[in-house]
């Protein structure tokens, strides 16, 4: 063979191995760049040494590969069949913003983020209930995990809302409606749990309550012995409790700047201990305001007399006019007066 036809030997040999780098390229390039790429096995290269005789020569010719012919060409070029091909990244999608925030606290040593719906250690509700004098109760509730929070106490019919402080505590003094007290306490989302305490002096108190949802304006109003309004011995929730003297008191449960408040107001009044005797008027009083002007509202009564069971009353009536609103409704015929002998 001429050194003509084999330097085209080489030639179309190039040509070729160029063609197949180009293409095996172009495949990786269209290739999706999400995916990594499988990663490179070592290729062994076998180079063939045919034996070539040139003419005229007496002896077999120099081989004369395509490696050693282009070796200048070839130096800063990689074929894809190469024995140390190059690896090409492949284009991994970006983490999400939040996934790098993660990285980057762990990075400083800070703690990952807390699921805030996963449950939590040490959110249990406790409440305690203890006697105190004049057959009052401090109910204590403790809520770690219900800062600021709205819950319901039930008391033998009666109902009101509180409101948690905002290390989710809460304590009210409650007039006890039973020897035997039983305070149910509730949040909005079911959690709550019971306390119990042991009243045995309930049943030398008279005691009327009045209970209503919203802001009614509802009082109870007793006037003592023949008091007249403002005067001494009329008792109300506005009125300073002079819970010491032989006098009554009004306690006023509830809160309510919350959602749909539950109220109540308590007058009681220490019949099985007093040394007076006479009556005692009263009356129950709502003031007219925007809120109930015009249309029917309701209530309920609740009393515990002369060591009787409780007795609960459903109360309805109808507000005047927006033009009144200021002024109050009184109304003496809902509960009875309290009649009281000296003991």
């Amino acid at each position: 063979m001429s050194k003509k036809n084999m330097f085209v030997m080489v030639g179309g040999t190039l040509t070729c191995a160029l063609a197949i780098g180009f293409f095996m390229q172009r495949g990786e390039s269209a290739s999706p760049r999400n995916l990594m790429p499988p990663l490179p096995t070592k290729i062994q290269q076998v180079v063939l040494k045919p034996a070539v005789t040139l003419k005229g020569s007496a002896g077999p010719a120099p081989l004369m590969t395509a490696d050693v012919a282009t070796q200048s060409d070839m130096q800063n070029l990689v074929l894809a069949s190469s024995s140390a091909p190059v690896m090409i990244s492949a284009s991994l999608p970006e983490k999400p913003h939040w996934a790098q925030k993660q990285v980057q606290a762990s990075a400083q040593g800070s703690a990952p983020p807390v699921d805030p719906v996963s449950p939590q250690l040490g959110c249990d509700v406790t409440a305690t209930a203890t006697p105190g004098d004049l057959a009052m109760i401090s109910l204590k509730v403790t809520a770690p995990c219900f800062p600021n929070e709205r819950l319901t106490i039930h008391h033998s019919g009666m109902m009101f809302t509180q409101v948690t402080d905002p290390a989710g505590d809460m304590s009210v003094n409650v007039p006890a409606l039973n020897d035997r007290a039983v305070f149910i306490v509730a949040f909005g989302d079911g959690k709550g749990t019971v306390a119990i305490a042991n009243a045995p002096d309930v049943h030398k108190f008279d005691r009327v309550a009045v209970q209503w949802i919203g802001n009614l304006g509802f009082q109870v109003h007793a006037r003592e012995f023949g008091a007249s309004y403002g005067e001494v011995g009329h008792v109300w929730s506005g009125a300073k409790a002079d819970t010491q003297a032989e006098s009554g008191f009004v306690t006023r449960l509830g809160v309510s700047d919350t959602l749909l408040p539950q109220m109540a107001e308590v007058y009681t009044f220490p019949s099985g201990t007093t040394s007076m005797s006479g009556v005692v008027a009263l009356s129950i009083e709502a003031e007219v305001t925007a809120n109930n002007c015009g249309r029917d509202i309701s209530a309920q009564s609740l009393e515990l007399r002369d060591r009787s069971s409780l007795r609960i009353r459903d109360l309805a009536l109808a507000m005047p006019n927006c033009d009144a609103v200021g002024d109050f409704l009184v109304l003496n015929n809902l509960v009875e007066d309290l009649t009281i002998a000296s003991r």
